[in-house]
């Protein structure tokens, strides 16, 4: 419950409308059911363009997305910037054709991974960087395998060389 600055929620009143509401609910047929699953739905949907998602700005041809931005024929991702055609993504920024991946950046056709920065055709990994067609394989830079505090060391200085 929002509340302004100075003000005080009353937590009887609060506690009453609760049970109100559950009260209604209760005696609900179907039809009054439905009617009022699809206003919510309406209220919770930000863009009719996108069905389904919710508090996206910018996103194009999406559906069933959560908080992304700008992004374009997505399905089911949750906090995207920029991604095209990806599904089931959560935090990746300028990603394309990714399924299941998480925080990735400026990544393509990559599946079930993490932390992929500038790779492609990646399944099942985790901590890559510029790494293409890899499987499987977690601590890479340009498809060479780090120990993990180097593989960090290196990614630094490559991002801020690269600006990335």
């Amino acid at each position: 419950m929002v509340k302004d600055k100075g003000s005080r929620v009353n937590v009887p009143e609060v506690l009453e409308q609760q049970a109100q509401a559950r009260q209604e609910v209760g005696r609900m047929g179907k039809r009054e059911f439905l009617e009022q699953y699809q206003r919510l739905a309406k209220m919770y949907t930000a863009d009719p363009g996108n069905p389904g998602s919710y508090a996206c700005e910018g996103c194009e041809r999406c559906a069933n997305c959560m908080f992304c931005k700008d992004c374009d024929s997505c399905y089911q991702c949750t906090h995207c910037t920029r991604c095209e055609l990806c599904n089931n993504c959560s935090h990746c920024v300028d990603c394309k054709q990714c399924h299941n991946c998480a925080y990735c950046v400026q990544s393509e056709n990559c599946t079930s991974s993490a932390y992929l920065v500038l790779c492609r055709n990646m399944s099942d990994s985790n901590y890559c960087f510029g790494s293409v067609g890899l499987s499987k394989k977690d601590f890479h830079i340009l498809n060479v395998p780090f120990p993990r505090t180097e593989y960090f060391k290196q990614v630094k200085r490559l991002r801020e060389e690269m600006g990335i």
